[in-house]
């Protein structure tokens, strides 16, 4: 078979030295985090258009929405693993198409049965190309493009969260709630037409058995779980569904630790880095996605904005998250990632804690600062994934990205149940002491905005430990060496 013009060794390189592959793949990059992010947001403001035309009931509804999710979480582990067998650019590839099918499969649903059918294959979809995308940021780019990639990313993925509500509603009210889906075609198309130009096809590693058992076991226990949080159906089921959930878990971990071959290797688990990165990311996830989940609720109710006003305020961070990202390579080098990531979480959390305190305040001008400092904060969270990967083997990239996207998914369903639970709570206590139900909700966000700054604040203080480089030990040549 022969390599492509455009893969060549010698037009891979630019006259100065540079591989030319490099803006082709921070393009994919930006594509793909966009996209697939995007994908977790965009439905909730479209859902009373969805719900009104296809007769839908707020239960129906909600699957409409976790009918992405649930299947993303709980195949991302399984995914890296098999990303690793079976090689990044055929994974992608397939990946990207099976998404854009799933997204024009849901552009003409005109039934909840088909209209689930696509979210769910959107889900799958996203499952392998997420980590696969970040598997090609360790293998295919240089480490002075690694660090940028991932800022690439981290940019892509925050204007996609922050994004999501306004686009959805924007295009439901203006369009029709169908375009929600048939917008995401033109950025997998993209996707798709630069990897065939970016990367060559892996060999195959047959050897290695890929262990189904384990696979569905941990598929199903992450899919259960995550259930149990997001549907919220009620005391029984939910405690069943968690339950069951934990005890897949608990056999998935402990038949890891038997295995030959397992999912997660070993080196994986007892990396220090990798395993702090991956705490980190829920914290940061807990905090800030339940967040981003109720602010455009509480802005409707409370300020009085349309559905699709009401998602402006999220470009604003959007904009201070694309502003600060050119800034985090530089200050990674000169602070150390551990520092860059405790400062950027601190700002975050300064960021929250304004908000909470404004949050009386029924004009948007006084919260314009908050916004902006949780923009450039989340910007500098960057760093925990990048060091993470430079952290692992080249053959663990796979696996080890599809935990770091599964902490992240799981984080923001635990995230939306943590902060809903505190705004419910509170604004329960408000209502029961006869404030309107404004005021009442306003309250309860300002609660959850405070929990969502303690999460911050604590991360922050685990970067400083996790992240921390550890100094160079120096030995004298073993035997074995000197004899080589």
């Amino acid at each position: 078979m022969t390599t492509p013009p455009a893969l060549s060794g010698r037009e891979a390189v630019g006259p100065d030295g540079q591989d030319i592959r490099t803006p082709a793949i921070m393009a994919v990059v930006a594509l793909v985090g966009f996209v697939t992010t995007l994908d977790n947001t965009i439905v909730a403001a479209a859902a009373p258009s969805i719900g009104r035309e296809l007769g839908l009931n707020l239960t129906t509804l909600q699957w409409i929405s976790i009918g992405y999710m649930l299947p993303y979480a709980g195949l991302l582990l399984a995914a890296g693993a098999l990303i690793d067998r079976i090689g990044r650019r055929r994974t992608l590839l397939a990946g990207c198409a099976v998404f854009a099918a799933g997204a024009l499969l849901g552009g003409v649903a005109r039934s909840p049965e088909l209209l689930l059918t696509a979210r769910v294959t959107q889900g799958i979809a996203a499952a392998f190309i997420v980590p696969g995308t970040l598997s090609l940021i360790r293998t295919k780019l240089p480490e002075s493009g690694r660090k940028i990639a991932i800022a690439v990313w981290t940019a892509a993925l925050a204007c996609a969260l922050a994004l999501g509500p306004w686009l959805g509603g924007a295009l439901a009210e203006h369009l029709h709630w169908s375009w929600i889906f048939l917008s995401n075609l033109p950025f997998v198309c993209a996707a798709w037409f630069l990897l065939t130009r970016t990367s060559r096809d892996e060999p195959v590693r047959s050897g290695v058995p890929v262990r189904l058992g384990a696979t569905v076991l941990v598929t199903i226990s992450l899919v259960l779980l995550t259930a149990a949080v997001v549907t919220s159906g009620g005391v029984v089921s939910t405690g069943v569904l968690g339950g069951a959930g934990l005890l897949g878990l608990l056999a998935f971990v402990l038949s890891e630790r038997r295995a030959g071959t397992p999912l997660v290797p070993a080196r994986l688990r007892a990396n220090r880095v990798f395993l702090g990165a991956n705490a980190l990311i829920l914290l940061w996830g807990l905090g800030i996605s339940g967040i981003v989940f109720f602010t455009p609720l509480v802005y409707q109710e409370f300020l009085g904005m349309g559905p699709e006003e009401a998602g402006l305020p999220l470009v604003v961070v959007a904009g201070a998250v694309i502003c600060a990202t050119p800034l985090v390579p530089a200050v990674t080098r000169a602070l150390g990632p551990h520092r860059a990531v405790c400062l950027g979480l601190l700002v975050l959390a300064a960021g929250l804690v304004q908000l909470a305190v404004v949050n009386g305040e029924t004009a948007m001008a006084p919260r314009l600062a908050g916004l902006v400092l949780a923009g450039v904060g989340s910007a500098f969270t960057a760093p925990i994934t990048g060091h993470a990967l430079d952290r692992i083997g080249e053959d663990d990239t796979g696996t080890a990205s599809g935990v770091l996207t599964a902490s992240r998914e799981l984080s923001s369903a635990f995230g939306v149940v943590l902060i809903g639970i505190v705004l419910t709570s509170v604004r329960a206590g408000e209502s029961a002491a006869g404030a309107a139900d404004g005021p009442a909700l306003a309250a309860g966000y300002a609660a959850g905005l405070l929990v969502a700054a303690v999460l911050q604040v604590a991360g922050a203080a685990l970067a400083l430990v996790v992240l921390r480089p550890r100094p160079a030990v120096q030995s004298m040549p073993s035997k074995e060496c000197e004899g080589t």
